[in-house]
């Protein structure tokens, strides 16, 4: 009797895991069929189909990889690894090369199922992803970080024929910039490329937001994912292929199909920060510092300068010839002179009203400043390409145009779709960075189901808020995120080299590393002035300050390996944990349903 119960009992687990099964690719049918009523947009918060695909191809390479550090899983228990490097503009780009550069060197690169990043890393994801084999050999990244930039001439070149279409922003001109100055890679490959791969290297997700519904949308409408399969919004599961974002659309249906944009236009739109008003006001000259004046027509002079003074600086890093950048030095210092001339003794007694009049004359004054020096240069090809530069530049500084992508959900009739998305032809994608630095939304809940994340920080500002402020998103859109210690919290002014942010049941662990720590800043005023060293919002590194930032990434993985291989094997336990509840809750609801 016992065993006819027990072979009852098989029997009929294995008839419910067979009819689960066939539900879910039931229900994937419904999704792809709706998809294929759309033609080509896809609402699901599964996987597609391409996607899916390279990641059971990854598991592969994985398991070969856990095996060699000998750990020992089935290919079913092979635990979704995701490292999501954070943004930090060039300080992040470099920093995330050097992360790799020791995972590979350590054979732990192999461990990971998705590679995600915002802002500065998507910069560095962009450039080692053009070598097909990457991962394998890191060494041909670091090399490109320490050498040439590319010159002035290609990146004008490619800025000559982008601006010829509609949709030319001034993200393109970062994107290039960055592209040639930082990263001393232009790379005109598309990103739906990486699709047709094999899955040698993590499968890379790039994170965005839209700059209108940031302000005035829903959350839903705000974190906008890429990978090499699809594009879309994150919370609202609505994607079109790669290759079709930025071709025009109306109610669902394709119109125009655009060509692809390259790496280095999809660089501009990820990882341009001054897109953001709010980074203004981090340059704020101190006679401007009075109360209601940014408010009042100032912001469009200050955005002006910053702009200016930051394209000048990526421009610098293109450029090898003393005379030319004698001739930059000037303009900066016009620039400077400018800004910093005390004038508040012309807005004294004056209203809002007047204020706005007196900025409005004072951009004049700047473009008009930019204008000359533009014709002053003595080397005639330099002063050739600066003209150019500045005719593209000013008109979309004006404009204040950013990140300017054809909307695949212009007139959507879905009812998800919030009015700031679905009443604009075109949506604008900028910099993740404002609402979280670090890509969590992508790599949380069920449609990755990741069970680990090692998070290397390269933020600025407070060291753990993009730890909160991902915990406070998850809470919004009811995804589990493991549980915070407040004790954490209070090493913001000098925090450790790694946390372990445990999860339990659905929650990923997170291994969270941040560049600067305790390890390698003796108290908290070295740490707060390695960070002031290596901020943000300045001139290129020097080749002396980007072998300072890989240097010390490595250190922190490889003083942290045996951190991260006990949380490797802890995942795998968590994966066989999450498997065999699932099977019993399978098993559980098919008994009483036959019952």
């Amino acid at each position: 009797m016992q065993t006819g119960k027990a072979s009852l009992s098989v029997f009929l687990f294995c008839l419910c895991l067979g009819a689960s099964g066939t539900l879910v690719k039931a229900v994937d049918g419904m999704e792809e069929k709706e998809a294929g009523s759309e033609k080509h947009i896809r609402q699901s918060q599964s996987l597609c189909t391409g996607e899916q695909d390279y990641v059971n191809r990854r598991k592969q390479a994985i398991l070969e990889s856990l095996s060699s550090l000998e750990m020992n899983c089935t290919l079913d228990d092979v635990p979704h690894i995701a490292l999501l490097g954070s943004g930090g503009g060039q300080r992040a780009a470099i920093g995330l090369v050097g992360s790799l550069y020791q995972l590979e060197k350590d054979s732990l690169l192999d461990t990971l199922l998705y590679l995600g990043g915002v802002s500065g890393s998507t910069w560095s994801m962009t450039s080692v992803y053009s070598d097909p084999e990457w991962s394998t050999n890191m060494d041909t990244a670091v090399s490109r970080l320490l050498g040439h930039a590319v010159n002035l001439e290609e990146a004008l070149a490619w800025l000559s024929d982008r601006a010829k279409e509609e949709d030319f922003s001034l993200s393109d001109i970062w994107g290039v910039l960055t592209s040639a100055g930082i990263m001393k890679h232009m790379d005109p490959r598309h990103f739906s490329d990486e699709a047709s791969r094999n899955s040698t290297n993590p499968y890379p997700i790039y994170g965005a937001i839209e700059k209108f519904c940031f302000t005035n949308g829903p959350v839903e409408g705000k974190w906008f994912e890429v990978s090499p399969h699809e594009a879309g919004f994150t919370e609202m599961g609505l994607f079109v292929q790669t290759s079709l974002l930025g071709s025009k659309f109306q109610n669902g249906e394709l119109l125009e199909q655009k060509s692809e944009m390259d790496m280095v236009r999809l660089q501009g739109l990820l990882g341009c920060a001054l897109a953001h008003e709010e980074v203004i006001t981090d340059f704020i000259p101190p006679w401007m510092n009075v109360p209601g004046l940014v408010d009042s027509g100032a912001k469009e002079f200050l955005r002006l300068y910053n702009i200016l003074d930051k394209l000048v600086d990526l421009t610098r890093s293109t450029i090898n010839d003393p005379t030319a950048l004698s001739d930059l030095d000037n303009l900066q210092k016009i620039l400077k002179d400018t800004v910093n001339a005390n004038k508040s003794a012309l807005l004294e007694s004056k209203t809002p009203e007047q204020w706005k009049h007196f900025f409005q004359q004072w951009n004049l004054e700047l473009l008009s400043a930019v204008e000359t020096w533009s014709q002053s240069p003595e080397d005639e090809a330099f002063k050739t390409h600066v003209s150019l530069l500045t005719k593209q530049v000013l008109p979309l500084i004006l404009k204040w145009e950013w990140g300017t992508t054809r909307n695949f959900l212009y007139q959507y009739q879905g009812s998800t779709v919030p009015p700031c998305l679905s009443s604009k032809e075109n949506f604008h994608l900028v910099d993740a960075g404002m609402l979280i630095n670090v890509a969590y939304p992508s790599f949380l809940g069920d449609k990755r189901d990741i069970d680990l994340i090692i998070a290397p920080e390269y933020s600025a500002g407070n060291m753990f808020e993009t730890l909160t402020l991902a915990r406070d998103y998850a809470a919004q859109v009811k995804k589990p995120f493991p549980e915070i210690d407040n004790k954490i919290l209070e090493d913001r002014d000098w925090p450790k080299d790694c946390y372990v942010i445990e999860g339990k049941g659905k929650e990923p662990t997170i291994v969270f590393m941040p560049l600067f720590n305790r390890n390698n800043c003796k108290d908290a005023d070295e740490f707060k002035a390695k960070m002031e060293e290596f901020s943000t919002f300045q001139r290129p590194f020097s080749l002396e300050k980007i072998q300072f930032v890989l240097e010390t990434a490595k250190a922190n993985i490889k003083n942290n390996k045996e951190t991260l291989l006990r949380e490797i094997n802890k995942a795998i336990l968590h994966r066989q944990n999450k498997r065999k509840s699932m099977q019993h809750q399978i098993f559980e609801s098919c008994v009483f349903g036959l019952l």
